[in-house]
């Protein structure tokens, strides 16, 4: 009988695929703020126990993964070709 709580493998998945998709933008502040608000989302969400509401839960974490892949992709078309200070290398 297959189950319709997400498994650990499943929150897993998605909270590494939001990071990997975070890392995709060009700029720094989009990056960090991305990656800032999945942490904070998966923290706040870490005591949740009753399996329709993490259910939701996991379905609106989806949505935000393709919306996130969506806005990383029309970031990369449109974004300005100058780097951010805080992208630069230090070279001491």
């Amino acid at each position: 009988m297959a189950s319709t709580t997400p498994r650990k493998v499943e929150v897993l998945w998605l909270f590494r695929s939001l990071l990997r998709t975070a890392r995709q933008f060009c700029d720094y502040n989009v990056r960090e703020y991305t990656k800032r608000r999945t942490i904070d989302a998966f923290r706040h969400n870490k005591s949740l126990s009753e399996p329709s509401h993490l259910s939701s839960v996991i379905s609106d974490g989806k949505a935000q993964l393709d919306l996130a892949k969506r806005q990383a992709l029309v970031y990369k078309l449109y974004a300005p070709k100058m780097t951010s200070i805080m992208d630069l290398k230090p070279t001491i």
